[in-house]
């Protein structure tokens, strides 16, 4: 890729946060519409765990996304597999529809153990197990460490996750030399913000170590991932702890970071085995197709 192009890929996501953050009230009608719009057979509270699947999966979607339009392909495909499968929206500015996770992160994962108490409640469920994209493979650990929610949650699936903070390419690291930016960017969207690497968030959320107990983490990543960089960085260390990078199962997969946890059905496969390692096969090319 040429030079210009990698800096204008992540540039264009910041202009990109500048767009959402003075989107007009006036579609806040859409957005409701949208969120209510039919989940292909998910976020169905009558919905009781198996005996072969014990609990609830919530999918906790990624930065710029929403509950649907993040998991039309994950959804169904855990459905279909016998889950009881939910998701949720989190991180919502006012006046700003259809995009989400963009407020407080600490806020945001305070919204998930409302809605993982309310999953739990419905199904019967003793435990959860969370299956995250980028925030949202990252945002659950700061419920787990400082929210209680460790004693709730089986496992947490990240895809694409940005564990250790982001930066962007490279641009994160120009944000000093323009006065001001940096205090926009908290002010417009504070996730994005908390996101970068070296931020007073990942440096809270990671202090003492990367896990906690009784909890395993699976991270899946993808060495083309241009959003949470270096992709290196998303791996956690620790006890109960596996990283896998998708090249390593499928050399020719070529996803990047919106697409290993939108379409790719060989990182789904790597979540089926990471949600129930007891019946785990190899991930492969061909689990394309499985």
């Amino acid at each position: 890729m040429l030079p210009w192009k990698r800096v204008l890929r992540p540039l264009a996501a910041l202009l990109l946060t500048a767009a959402v953050a003075v989107v007009p009230a006036a579609t806040t009608a859409q957005a409701a519409e949208t969120a209510a719009a039919p989940s292909r057979g998910w976020n169905d509270y009558s919905c009781k765990p198996s005996a072969a699947h014990p609990r609830p999966v919530v999918l906790v979607h990624g930065t710029f996304a929403n509950s649907v339009d993040n998991w039309l392909g994950l959804a169904p495909y855990l459905k279909d597999r016998g889950y009881c499968v939910f998701s949720l929206d989190y991180g919502q500015l006012p006046g700003v529809p259809f995009f989400h996770a963009l407020g407080p992160i600490d806020k945001s994962a305070e919204q998930l153990s409302a809605y993982v108490d309310k999953v739990l409640a419905a199904t019967g469920a003793a435990e959860a197990d969370l299956v995250g994209h980028s925030q949202g493979g990252m945002m659950p650990r700061y419920y787990l460490k400082f929210l209680g929610g460790a004693g709730k949650v089986n496992a947490l699936v990240g895809i694409a996750p940005n564990n250790h903070g982001t930066t962007l390419s490279g641009i994160a690291n120009l944000l000093p030399y323009f006065p001001g930016a940096e205090d926009l960017l908290s002010a417009a969207t504070p996730a994005l913000a908390q996101q970068v690497v070296g931020s007073d968030f990942m440096t809270k959320l990671n202090a003492g170590g990367d896990t906690v107990p009784g909890v395993r983490y699976t991270v899946i990543a993808t060495k083309y991932d241009e959003v949470v960089t270096p992709w290196r960085t998303q791996f956690l260390t620790g006890p109960d702890v596996k990283n896998v990078l998708i090249q390593d199962l499928c050399a020719v997969d070529i996803s990047e970071h919106a697409l290993i946890g939108i379409t790719d059905r060989i990182a789904f496969h790597e979540v089926a085995n990471a949600l129930d390692p007891a019946h785990a096969r190899p991930t492969t090319c061909a689990s394309v197709f499985s």
